[in-house]
């Protein structure tokens, strides 16, 4: 089983590029073998939403989604969502939408490399614009 430290770099590479990843795609890029190869990863996932939630971060697991549920990730995420303080809805309706949504974008914001971003702000700050 790999570490957390090497799940959550693993992580924040898709994070960079802003794309989400299947439980079943996470668990064969880290070699995580069957039996019960998907609930190793989502033991991992909730080992680095406790350490995200310590350190005041936003959920980097939420980049994990099941294709099953049309890009949410499954109930389990939201559970332990609800266990660290973090989510008060309902895991199956809108309120799942609204946080995973909401989550993403935390990632992206806080680990992806914005160079379009800067850009512009860049040519806003020049004079004469």
């Amino acid at each position: 089983m790999p570490t957390h430290a090497k799940v959550r770099a693993f992580l924040e590479n898709f994070a960079k590029r802003r794309i989400p990843i299947t439980y079943r795609e996470l668990a064969k890029a880290l070699q995580i073998l069957p039996p019960r190869s998907i609930h190793q990863v989502t033991e991992t996932l909730e080992r680095l939403m406790e350490e995200d939630a310590a350190a005041d971060r936003p959920f980097i697991a939420a980049l994990a989604i099941s294709k099953a549920r049309g890009g949410l990730p499954a109930p389990g995420f939201f559970d332990c969502a609800r266990r660290l303080g973090r989510f008060a809805g309902d895991p199956d309706g809108q309120d799942a939408w609204s946080f995973h949504a909401a989550e993403l974008n935390a990632v992206f914001a806080r680990w992806c490399e914005q160079p379009v971003q800067q850009s512009v702000d860049d040519h806003l700050q020049q004079p004469g614009h």
